[in-house]
């Protein structure tokens, strides 16, 4: 197997430390006992591997260096972070001093610099983090560049913007293989396509978070994009349904307990049990559609809101005329009462995990 992606290179170098550490404790527990030459074998051939996989790519070959991933990583965020607040502000305080046409030259080249920038690191630097941390300067820039150019000429404001952020988003992202900015893109797609729809719907498109029925279809949009192959990113797939269903279930709830918003015409007690119903329904079935396709991200999140319904009606039925003290042991014993059901579901996957392995 040669992995294709940094991912599959990590995963690799995982397994290799899971089977040494399975390893040592059968052969301590005499289950096996092999000789020096087939341990030394073995020793050599994942020496070799790792070494070949760390050339390649930028990979974690123990804790130690995981430990200095994360931080490298949280460096490279707060960087970036502080490079982008230094940009802004830089812009503001001395924007108004200068002429029109030297700001339009300034508006046109940052992003590019940004984006040379980052096409520089990511030819010479293989670890990654500068070429994320120029790649988030570069769309902050960009950002910047069709907010203050609009401001200038006059533009009117259109949703269409939204959309240039997006694919500008997109492409660093996927360039660079940066969650934050897949983020970023997926939020402004999902804005595009909300205030797409309020308009559709005679909304001004300014004013698409006023229905939250307006996030449902982006919503469908993002999680099918999450089938397309993602293989060689790290974590994309996961990172687009999890925003999915956060576009949906979030909608769901707020139309649940004010149903005065929504584009239903019926009563506002009718558009709120029709959507309690729906949050139920549908966070139970994204924790059955997670378990089937063993997506964790998926399970938790429907966990997560699926708590969140039952726990929201428990607080509208009782919580005005039931004692404090018996609504909270409702609630923990309805705490206890989901956990034996995920207990026993898991044993029951287990048990079938088991039956397929034997």
């Amino acid at each position: 197997m040669n992995p294709e992606s940094k991912s599959d290179a990590q995963k690799r170098v995982d397994q290799i430390e899971c089977f040494k550490l399975e390893l040592e404790m059968i052969k301590r527990d005499k289950i096996i006992d092999l000789s020096e030459s087939q341990q030394s074998a073995i020793d050599l051939y994942h020496k070799n591997l790792i070494t070949r996989l760390s050339s390649i790519f930028d990979i974690d070959s123990n804790k130690h260096e995981k430990q200095l991933s994360l931080g490298m990583k949280i460096a490279s965020f707060l960087g970036a972070l502080g490079i982008t607040a230094s940009v802004f502000f830089f812009f503001y305080q001395f924007w108004g001093k200068i002429s029109t046409n030297t700001q339009i030259i300034i508006l046109i080249t940052t992003p590019l610099l940004a984006l040379s920038l980052t096409i520089y690191a990511y030819t010479r630097e293989t670890t990654g983090y500068f070429v994320k941390i120029c790649s988030l300067v570069s769309l902050a820039c960009f950002i910047l560049n069709i907010f203050m150019l609009g401001q200038i000429f006059n533009i009117t404001p259109s949703p269409n913007a939204l959309l240039v952020w997006a694919v500008f988003a997109f492409l660093l992202a996927y360039a660079s293989d940066t969650r934050l900015l897949l983020a970023s893109g997926i939020i402004c797609f999902a804005c595009f396509l909300s205030a797409k729809t309020g308009t559709w719907h005679g909304c001004y498109w300014i004013d698409f978070g006023n229905r939250p029925e307006n996030f449902l279809p982006a919503s469908i949009i993002i999680f099918l994009i999450s089938f397309f192959p993602h293989e060689k990113f790290s974590g994309f797939t996961s990172i687009y349904r999890v925003f999915a269903m956060l576009l949906f279930f979030i909608p769901i709830l707020i139309l649940s307990n004010s149903g005065s918003i929504s584009y239903l015409n019926l009563s506002n007690e009718s558009i709120e049990v029709i959507y309690q119903i729906a949050g139920f329904v549908f966070s139970a079935g994204a924790i059955w559609l997670g378990i089937k396709k063993t997506w964790n991200e998926v399970v938790n999140t429907g966990n997560v809101f699926f708590t969140i319904f039952l726990y929201t009606k428990f607080f509208d039925w009782w919580w005005d005329f039931m004692p404090k003290y018996l609504f909270f042991l409702i609630l923990g014993l309805t705490a206890i009462l989901i956990l034996l059901i995920f207990k026993r579901l898991r044993k029951s996957i287990n048990k079938n995990t088991m039956s397929e392995v034997y």
